[in-house]
């Protein structure tokens, strides 16, 4: 049985399946129906209008109807769309047991505990007939599939067969009057509607259900005996065929299966039996442990079956659906009706290979599970769960295609699944003792392989390799070296598919697939909430799977869409550009053209193929919200907006992607403020002063347009500004402007008119207006401010701009990598600013001659602009300045034509060049290009942790420049330096840059760490040795001898810097000798200079004396002696302590310490790794690691990953030449 949905409720007594949905209805004893959908597994509805349980439940075949049945005596018929019951039905005069639409005619079939069968009319809601005949409660009543006949069953211990042939022909309309007439004669003395054809007696019990076969002649009955009876029947009687034992207690339900030769039946005895219906026994038992069954339902189209117990409801199937298939090249082969089959994509050519044999026992699920096909032996393995899990391998001869008809005798295993593994080798997993067993094709064992973890699966992984798959993980084992290739955590894996070139594995799980590349390296997962069926890998590298009811794409980064949806479960076999071959659950093969333009295009994004990226916009129909938020999220507005007709949206993707242009045809279309306001933003942004100032002038915000004039040094308009704000009377307006202005005498005036006279008397005298100023002294009287005589008062003037600009370069917008492909976009703007071209953008706009109004007429216009602003919302109305026609909108600065000077094109960067002629990370990162420098070091070093090396970067960067003032207004100058320049260079021909990192310098450094060591400032000197072992990455040397001198520097550094940093290590521990004794002793083995290396045997044969270790201190102390002490007292105290250790060679405690066996010291735990046991090393400073430090940092240079891939140290242009 294999369980698809499962609900835990009260006790479930009815239950039905929809005909098209994935739904399925649910009566409880606790009076609720429940809709649920199967696959989803969610709760949809829940109706709850019955009193007391629902016994019957049915959907109607075509209409969004259900019907009801209950002990409250109600039959009620609900709309599911509407959410609610549209009428009940009431004549029974006992418990509703059943109910049923007829599958053609509007009626429904209700049986009930009174003892009679009633038909309704749905439509006309009245019932059309009572069948009346039993004498016990009617347990069951069911229209035949096809024919005009009911059965029902009974506790009188009988089950009937009733012709209702003659009301089907009175509710359809006799054409011919006379028949018309006997009708109406029947309905007025009582004609009979419903006759009873046969009584089948024969149950010692009540009979609990009865149903027909869908096709053939057959009743099947269940009762309270416990038997199972099935029924033939022809157009005169009926007879009892056989009886099916097994139950243990009252069958409750049994029915047909609509598919398969079968008879299933459930019973109280908490299980749910399958028999084979022509040899007529059991085939298999299902077993709950607490719950009785009491209802089945068979979905009327689909292979499903749907049973209802005390605690809820299960789906199920009986038999998995799945064909077993094998992809190989340009064919498939799968395995039909008991036959190997073979399909040629090409072609469309379906050809029978031969037949393979059924399997021997009665029980289901037995047949063809997996396949494994050797192209070059042309040899099937076929695996099925017979006997536990079993194989069997044929040799497909030459001949044999077309034919088909010949057996051919299978060579046959226990244990499985089976996969070829070469060309003339298969593996067979022996699941007893988690072994994997190794056969040639004599079927004859080659080998035997214990696997590492249990596994309960194997499948292909590449030529001697197999994936093995555990409850939560996978492992690829090389069958060669029995050894681990990659393991991966995953949910329970159930399918696996290698992309075409066998470089990414998807793992199919029931509800998710995860990525991963041939090491099983993880590189995405996607979540799915119906099903994972199957999947392929296209051309291009994006997997196409299938869930339950959709075909979906997954790009190598995660990303996943939907292709389309299917109307039945499909398993994709190959995927060729648009067009998805698969096979369906019948074993036919089907082609499905799909459109592939999605996520086509989406790779491309990815994979930064944007040529491919623009002939897609130019040809295709990529068009939707969800493209147009992809584009946008994944950085690239500027595409998005060729989709886009909306302007809002527009508006929003032209400022995202800096396009102004658009920008500005978009704001005004949609002509309000806010959207003025962040164009004036965005322009601002970049610098275009033309595109502020129209935005500006559109919302008439005066104080920020005044600023913008202010920046811009454009006096005449700040001029302009300050008649305006007179003429609005905006106070605050034209103190604002006099001030930008630096107009003294403009702002005595303004603060004098609006009364402020100690202000205005306080600025002439500060400025120097000594007639003002007396003026106002005489109106003031003794109301003069007095001013602080102590402070030197300094004038409030802004300075006078050098230049008056316009639009000045502050943000090069850049046009991203399609370079001018979407410039079609914007023809129409282009035509919209035709006239406007010829006009300078910065200095046209005249702003009317408040001069020449009498000021009897100010008060007129001031009128007129209060008006206009009640009146209008948005932008700043140009007439209201009296501003010449020909302005419109303005064109972007950089399209406008000037008699200004114009620069010449900019050459390409000396900066770009470095980057363009090297492939030394340093010269990088002099370059300026940090991140590729990052990506250079990371492959060359296997650098990961970038913070030592971040002021490293801005060194080499800033050294690599000059940088020089020119005069005040103008931006400071970067000139690059480069390295080894002279004056008779050739000016076109750039050296590589000037680096500040010298090898000599590093020498340098070398000593005084050596100084600071033999003078045991040790953290001085790991500062020292640290800061070289940073800085070799970034030095570029001259000659291959220098470039061997570099890497020698490495190796001492890295062995001080461990045998430092142990030692510190060391003083750090208080409370522990061993481990002290211990650590003194590794820094005897790194390689040091001879007066270190003698410090150290000397400092670790004085630890271990003390600590009554005197067999190992005598070892030091014998090491000490060796090296010639130049020091006489050092020499002494080695000879006293060998004297000593002689009377008693012993070690008070046990030290992880063998001086005999050659070691090198573990780098991150400081333990001694021996010779031959594993390790794995930094491949930057090379220091050694126990096995699992592997993909950790180093914490020896702090730099690299231990155990990564790396290319190697490249510091000089003789390494690439």
């Amino acid at each position: 049985m294999l369980t698809k949905f499962e609900t835990k409720s009260n006790r479930v007594k009815g239950l039905s399946f929809h005909p098209k949905r994935p739904w399925i209805l649910a009566s409880l004893h606790s009076g609720v129906i429940q809709l649920w959908d199967y696959r989803m597994g969610t709760l949809i509805d829940r109706f709850d209008e019955h009193d007391g349980p629902v016994r019957g439940v049915h959907f109607h075949s075509s209409q969004p109807l259900f019907v009801s049945g209950g002990d409250d005596y109600k039959i009620k018929v609900w709309n599911y769309k509407l959410h609610r019951c549209l009428f009940t039905l009431l004549g029974h005069l006992d418990y509703i047991r059943t109910v049923q639409f007829h599958h053609e005619y509007p009626w429904i079939v209700s049986a009930s505990d009174d003892q009679t069968i009633r038909i309704w009319n749905w439509q006309s809601r009245t019932c059309i007939s009572v069948l009346t005949g039993h004498n016990h409660y009617v347990m069951c009543a069911l229209f035949h599939p096809k024919e005009d006949l009911v059965v029902s069953a009974s506790l009188d211990q009988t089950v009937r067969v009733w012709d209702i042939g003659a009301l089907r022909k009175k509710t359809v309309a006799p054409a011919d009057d006379i028949l018309r007439l006997s009708q109406m004669n029947a309905d007025f003395f009582g004609g009979v509607d419903a006759v009873v054809k046969y009584v089948l007696e024969g149950h010692d019990r009540g009979v609990n259900w009865a149903s027909f076969h869908p096709t053939l002649p057959l009743i099947v009955s269940g009762a309270d005996d416990r038997q199972v009876k099935l029924w033939r029947m022809n157009d005169t009687k009926a007879w009892e065929v056989d009886t099916l034992r097994g139950h243990m207690n009252n069958v409750s339900c049994v029915l047909f299966h609509s598919r398969q030769d079968i008879i299933v039946s459930n019973s109280e005895d908490r299980s749910i039996r399958v028999w084979d219906a022509t040899k007529r026994t059991g085939l298999q038992t299902f077993r709950r442990e607490h719950d009785r069954f009491w209802i089945l339902s068979a979905h009327p189209e689909m292979n499903l079956l749907a049973a209802g117990h005390d605690s809820g409801m299960i789906v199920f199937k009986l038999e998995r659906e799945r064909p077993a298939f094998y992809v190989s090249g340009d064919s498939i082969y799968y395995v039909k009706d008991r036959f190997l089959r073979f399909y040629e994509f090409s072609t469309q050519r379906d050809t029978q290979v031969m037949p393979i044999r059924r399997p021997g026992s009665s029980n289901l699920n037995q047949g063809a599970k997996t396949l494994s096909y050797s192209p070059t032996e042309n040899a099937v393995l076929i695996c099925s769960d017979v006997d536990g899990g079993s194989y069997e391998l044929y040799v497909i001869p030459k001949d044999s295609f077309g034919r088909g008809d010949t057996a051919q005798e299978a060579k046959r295993g226990i244990g499985g699944p089976a996969v070829f593994v070469a060309r003339n080798r298969f593996a067979v997993l022996e699941k007893s003792s988690n072994q994997v067993i190794v056969k040639n094709l004599k079927n004859e064992i080659v080998k035997k392989s214990a696997l590492p973890i249990v596994a309960d699966a194997i499948f292909y992984a590449g030529t001697g390799n197999l994936l093995c798959r555990a409850e939560d993980r996978v492992i690829i084992f090389d069958l060669q070296q029995r050894v681990i290739v990659g393991e991966l955590q995953t949910p329970f894996v159930r399918y696996i598919v290698w992309s075409n070139d066998m470089e990414s594995i998807a793992l199919l799980s029931k509800h998710s697939i995860v990525i991963a590349n041939k090491k099983l390296v993880h590189q995405c997962t996607l979540h799915e909430t119906i099903r994972v069926k199957s999947g392929a890998w296209d051309d291009n590298g994006v997997f196409i799977y299938t869930t339950l009811n959709h075909i979906k794409y997954c790009l190598p980064n995660g990303d996943s869409g939907i292709i389309r949806t299917l109307d039945v479960p499909v398993y994709i076999t190959k995927v060729y550009g648009n067009t998805i071959h698969c096979l369906d659950r019948d074993g036919k093969n089907c082609a499905i053209v799909v459109d592939a333009t999605e996520y086509v295009f989406k790779l491309s994004l990815l994979k930064k193929r944007y040529d491919q990226v623009m002939s897609m916009i130019r040809s295709s129909e990529l068009c939707g919200q969800a493209m147009i938020a992809y584009l946008q999220q994944k950085g690239f507005p500027e595409v998005a907006l060729h989709f886009v007709k909306d302007e809002r949206t527009r508006f929003n993707l032209a400022l995202g992607s800096g396009n102004i242009q658009i920008a500005v045809a978009s704001a005004k279309e949609i002509d309000e403020k806010d959207h003025w306001y962040r164009l004036g933003v965005e322009a601002l942004r970049q610098g275009n002063a033309g595109i502020v100032e129209y935005a500006y002038q559109r919302t008439k915000n005066f104080e920020r347009l005044s600023f913008l004039y202010l920046v811009t040094g454009n006096l005449d308009k700040l001029s302009k500004m300050l008649k305006i704000a007179e003429v609005k009377n905006d106070v605050m307006g034209q103190f604002h402007n006099a001030l930008y202005l630096g107009d003294i005498r403009e702002r005595v005036k303004i603060l004098e008119n609006a009364g402020h006279l100690p202000l205005a008397y306080s600025t002439a005298v500060i400025h120097g207006l000594h007639d003002i100023a007396e003026r106002l002294a005489a109106e003031l009287g003794d109301n003069v401010p007095v001013l602080p005589k102590v402070k030197s008062p300094s004038l409030l003037l802004p300075p006078t701009p050098i230049i008056c600009g316009g639009d000045w370069p502050l943000l090069r917008v850049t046009r991203g990598i399609f370079e001018g492909g979407l410039d079609n976009v914007g023809k129409n703007v282009e035509e919209d600013y035709e006239e406007a071209a010829d006009a300078d953008w910065g200095e046209e706009l005249d702003l009317v001659d408040v001069d020449n109004i009498p000021n009897g007429d100010i008060s007129a216009v001031l009128d007129d602009e209060e008006a206009r602003e009640e009146n209008e919302e948005g932008g700043w109305d140009l007439e209201d300045l009296e501003l010449p026609p020909e302005i419109d909108t303005p064109k972007t600065a950089s399209n406008a034509r000037s008699s200004v000077f114009v620069a010449p094109t900019p050459g390409m960067p000396v900066s770009q060049i470095w980057s363009q002629k090297s492939s030394l990370a340093a010269e990088h990162a002099a370059a300026g290009n940090f991140d590729i420098a990052m990506r250079l070091l990371s492959r060359q070093l296997g650098v990961q942790n970038f913070d030592p090396l971040r002021q490293l970067f801005l060194d080499l960067h800033m050294g690599s420049h000059t940088y020089l003032g020119a005069f005040s207004a103008a931006p400071v100058l970067t000139v690059a330096i480069e390295r080894g320049w002279s004056e008779s260079a050739t000016p076109n021909v750039r050296g590589p840059p000037a680096l500040v990192f010298k090898f000599s310098e590093l020498e340098e450094k070398l000593k005084a760490g050596y100084k600071a060591t033999t003078q045991g400032k040790f953290a001085d000197a790991l500062r020292l040795l640290l800061g070289i072992l940073h800085t070799i990455p970034l030095i570029v040397v001259d000659s291959r001898r220098e470039v061997d001198e570099v890497k020698e520097l490495i190796i001492i550094v890295k062995e001080y810097v461990l045998g430092l940093k142990m030692e510190i290590k060391r003083k750090e521990l208080k409370g522990d000798p061993v481990r002290q004794q211990e650590l003194a002793a590794y820094f005897t083995h790194c390689n040091l200079q001879m007066p270190h290396l003698r410090l150290a045997l000397l400092n670790a044969m004085s630890v271990c004396y003390k600590a009554g270790n005197l067999n190992t201190a005598a070892n030091f102390a014998r090491r000490l002696l060796e090296t010639n002490p130049t020091i006489e007292n050092h020499a002494k105290t080695a000879r006293q302590i060998l004297q000593a250790a002689e009377k008693n060679m012993t070690d008070a405690t046990q030290l992880n310490y063998d001086f005999r066996n050659p070691f090198v010291v573990c780098g991150a735990t400081y333990v001694p790794i021996y010779r031959g046991q594993k390790d794995v090393s930094c491949p930057y400073c090379s220091s050694r690691f126990v096995p699992d430090q592997e993909g950790k940092l180093c914490t020896v240079c702090d730099l690299s990953v231990v155990g990564s891939d790396a290319s190697g140290l490249l510091c000089s242009p003789t390494q690439i030449r």
